[in-house]
């Protein structure tokens, strides 16, 4: 493979198209979408029109006028679309870890167990808010954590709910959310899903699956912009007996009665609290727009062959340099990132952006590369692994002097 045949991978790309939607800086490859994804044209058009119009001149008449009552449910019917949910099961709201808090309390309640079970790698406000539901949930209650791939293993009649990242944020492992789901169920348990490092970017069915509950973010593959609001999903089967733990004006059955007594929603809305952000609901509603183009397959197949082009690059250029490709090699046990194993990685992260090639460092000694098929192109990988070549001799030769 060379660069010339990368270059007409892309002018053969049918999604070569999806690159239009992004406001990226000439010359920069950007391979840290899987932290931050870059700022949209649907995003900047839709902000635009809720400050010249909306909020702009309609005030506050925009909350009937201009759908604002109704933005955090019709922005989760089509976040609903990417993960495999029916209707009224999505909303946006808060952030990811206020929505696992809410969801892993009330699913611990409902379980009537005192154990909740993940992983030692989870991601670790992941491991901080199940601690604390844990605490709050009283004596005799408390989270097991076990290695990465342990969990079923783990299960018994003690768990209450099983919490796990669909892919694991350093390696880009991908679980078997089916799998997982069914053996969780069949010791009693429920589960929890974090999605935020595979929604966007990974083939997503909740109902099928028959999850229980779920969380993500939107800022990553999804481009909503820095602290864009997250979104939960709970199963219509549950809904009905699930107690959120933060009740709130906007998760009430009827917030205009402003009724001194509370009473919950039919549907997933019981699991909002406070007053939507508008704004940040706005630049989401705009990003997500692009996925009116294309489908969650596609893209998914095309972030599958530029990881593959990667790793195969990286075994043949970059051979006898200390570095790894950390991620697993089978398609279906990856996500969208390929994960680089070096002992210095923390000083490949500067010398790769300089030369234009964006990734980031997770200690202790991985590179950390998002591959959003939207948006990275097949030459772009060509051009990253030749970066990452020249920064690794640079370290090299820092490493030489000091020895020296």
């Amino acid at each position: 493979m060379d660069r010339e045949q990368c270059i007409a991978m892309d002018v053969a790309d049918p999604l070569r198209h999806l690159r239009d939607w992004f406001e990226l800086p000439e010359g920069v490859v950007y391979l840290d979408g899987n932290s931050l994804g870059p700022l949209s044209v649907g995003a900047r058009r839709r902000v635009q029109a809720l400050l010249d119009h909306e909020w702009g001149e309609r005030l506050v008449a925009g909350w009937e006028e201009c759908g604002w009552f109704e933005a955090a449910s019709r922005v989760g019917e089509r976040i609903a679309g990417l993960v495999g949910a029916g209707p009224g099961q999505v909303v946006a709201a808060d952030t990811t870890s206020v929505n696992l808090f809410k969801l892993a309390t009330a699913g611990l309640r409902l379980s009537g167990r005192p154990l909740v079970l993940t992983e030692e790698g989870n991601f670790p406000t992941d491991l901080y808010v199940l601690d604390a539901v844990a605490r709050g949930a009283g004596p005799g209650h408390a989270v097991r954590r076990v290695p990465v791939g342990g969990a079923l293993e783990a299960l018994d009649g003690r768990v209450g709910l099983l919490a796990l990242s669909h892919v694991d944020y350093r390696t880009g492992s991908l679980h078997d959310m089916a799998a997982v789901t069914a053996a969780a169920h069949d010791a009693g348990a429920l589960v929890l899903w974090d999605l935020c490092h595979s929604v966007g970017a990974v083939p997503i069915d909740l109902d099928g699956c028959r999850v229980d509950l779920a969380v993500g973010c939107t800022y990553k593959y999804l481009n909503g912009g820095p602290g864009s609001p997250a979104f939960l999903y709970v199963a219509r089967g549950l809904q009905p007996h699930l107690e959120s733990p933060i009740p709130g004006w906007f998760s009430h059955a009827n917030p205009l009665s402003f009724a001194s007594t509370y009473a919950p929603a039919a549907d997933a809305r019981r699991f909002l609290t406070g007053t939507s952000g508008i704004v940040g609901l706005a630049a989401l509603e705009g990003a997500l727009e692009m996925w009116d183009e294309v489908s969650i397959q596609q893209v998914r197949e095309k972030s599958l062959a530029l990881s593959r082009l990667m790793m195969e690059l990286v075994d043949e250029r970059c051979a006898g340099s200390g570095l790894e490709v950390a991620s697993p090699r089978e398609d279906s046990r990856r996500g969208s990132q390929v994960s680089l194993r070096h002992p210095r990685a923390g000083q490949l992260v500067k010398p790769l952006a300089e030369r234009g090639v964006v990734a980031d460092f997770r200690p202790p000694d991985l590179v950390r590369c998002g591959l959003a098929a939207p948006y990275i192109g097949y030459a772009d990988i060509w051009d990253a692994v030749e970066v990452l070549q020249a920064a690794l001799g640079a370290v090299a030769g820092v490493l030489d002097t000091t020895t020296e």
